[in-house]
């Protein structure tokens, strides 16, 4: 801070003899006057000739301060707008420019002077300038364009020489036989191109049944289809030296006739000659005990797929006392030894039921289908079929022999994974079975469906086309 000014000392008498008058004056109440300012100085108060001597104010150094900060920044401002107009001015005319005067901040006395402001001259219109930014890919692109073009007029020219050719050429006519050539083009191309037709929802009806699995049942026919493979059984008749072919038809024969009597599934049926014939394939069986063998593999077949199956007792019952309980026990024992209990199988039947409900069947077609599949696993000309060409090959014979146009669907075709073609040899085997049952020494199958209970389907004569070999192709 400033300090104070040093007010001078004035001599002892003079100021007694002041001091006295003023108390006489205050006394009096004729000099009083009011008070003219507030400082942090003492005023002392002189007469002179008869009049009060005019008062010094003495004003303190901080206002005289802050005056002089208030006018250096009113100069800064000054300065500074003045740096813009400079700068305004340079843009409009660069060749004209003026340098603003520097000014003095140290003299705040001084008012600074006010910047002339000049009033903004039109710009002249400027031409406009066609930027081009180049990117890295741009002569690239440039490339391509330019060889598109040089292409392009390449064709042009070569199809102006192509029209004038034309034109320089004579006409040909359009004939008669040419137009009925185009239109039988025409036909056959439409003819080729008919829409297929549909196929048709087979599970569509069993939405709300939990228990058909509509959600995953073509997941589990194709599993199914992969995993039959597995559980064939090989070509074994060579392997066995006391049996033959038409004891294991003997055999299977007999086997439908104690299933019938049971009233057993068609699962455990076809299980049951499933296990025969895998359990030939790997062991030799001498012939005395061939039904003891059948009757074990159908004891393990209706404990697995019957709520009741038949007793051992009813067993040993029906086959005359030929095998004791133990007997029969002892063979189970070793036919699921040999199999490593491998009964979960992808059997004929398994197949026979979804390709029924794909042929959108009627009871004598289905009864049909089952007629041509028991046929053929009697016999053992067809163990070299899958279980699945062999169910497809009995739903094809059976729309064959009941004269159902088309004979193989698009349905039938997508559900099975098999051509017509594909089927048409184990077909034909088929119906020849057929064609010979009436006159075959084993008759169980042939009276079993020639009953009115299962539509008398047998009686009905083979498909002379598949026996022929010909057959129309819907």
């Amino acid at each position: 801070m400033a300090s104070r000014p040093i007010v001078p000392q004035q001599p002892r008498g003079e100021g007694v003899h002041k001091q006295t008058k003023k108390n006489v004056a205050a006394g009096d109440g004729k000099n009083r006057r009011a008070l003219g300012d507030i400082g942090n100085v003492v005023s002392v108060r002189a007469v002179a000739d008869g009049k009060p001597a005019q008062i010094q104010t003495h004003r303190p150094l901080t206002r005289s301060f802050c005056a002089q900060l208030l006018a250096n920044a009113q100069a800064a401002a000054v300065a500074e707008n003045n740096k813009k107009n400079v700068c305004v001015n340079v843009e409009k005319a660069p060749a004209a420019a003026a340098v603003p005067p520097k000014r003095s901040v140290a003299a705040p006395a001084a008012a600074p002077p006010k910047a002339v402001q000049t009033k903004p001259t039109a710009k002249p219109a400027a031409q406009p300038v066609e930027v081009i930014e180049i990117s890295p890919d741009v002569e690239e692109i440039v490339e391509v364009k330019e060889k598109k073009e040089k292409k392009d007029k390449a064709e042009v020219i070569n199809n102006n020489k192509k029209v004038t050719q034309k034109e320089g050429s004579p006409k040909k006519k359009r004939t008669f036989s040419s137009a009925l050539t185009a239109r039988s083009k025409a036909a056959a191309h439409g003819i080729a191109n008919k829409p297929k037709e549909d196929i048709v929802d087979i599970d569509g009806a069993d939405t709300d049944n939990h228990l058909a699995g509509v959600e995953y049942v073509d997941e589990i026919y194709k599993f199914y289809k992969s995993a039959e493979y597995e559980s064939m059984p090989n070509d074994y008749m060579h392997l066995q030296t006391d049996i033959n072919e038409k004891m294991r038809a003997i055999l299977i024969d007999w086997l439908i006739d104690v299933h019938q009597k049971f009233e057993l599934s068609p699962e455990a049926l076809y299980l049951t000659i499933n296990l025969i014939d895998r359990f030939l394939s790997v062991k030799v069986v001498p012939r005395r005990e061939l039904q003891l063998l059948g009757m074990s593999a159908m004891l393990i077949a209706t404990k697995y797929e019957e709520i009741w199956p038949p007793e051992v007792n009813d067993l040993v019952c029906i086959a005359d006392r030929a095998y004791t309980h133990e007997r029969i026990l002892i063979m189970e024992k070793t036919i699921l030894g040999h199999l490593e209990w491998t009964l979960t199988v992808p059997t004929h039947y398994v197949f026979l039921a979804r390709f029924i409900k794909a042929s959108i069947p009627d009871p004598k077609m289905e009864n049909m289908v089952y007629f041509l599949a028991e046929l053929g696993i009697m016999h053992y000309e067809t163990i070299r079929y899958c279980p699945s060409m062999m169910a497809a090959s009995a739903v094809y014979a059976a729309r064959c022999t009941l004269k159902k146009t088309p004979a193989w669907t698009d349905t039938l075709k997508f559900h099975t994974g098999y051509t017509e073609q594909q089927l048409m040899e184990c077909a034909k085997l088929l119906a020849c079975f057929h064609s010979k049952a009436i006159d075959s020494r084993l008759q169980v199958v042939y009276r079993k469906y020639s009953s009115s209970l299962r539509g008398a389907v047998a009686l009905i004569p083979a498909c002379q086309k598949l026996l022929s070999g010909v057959v129309s192709s819907a």
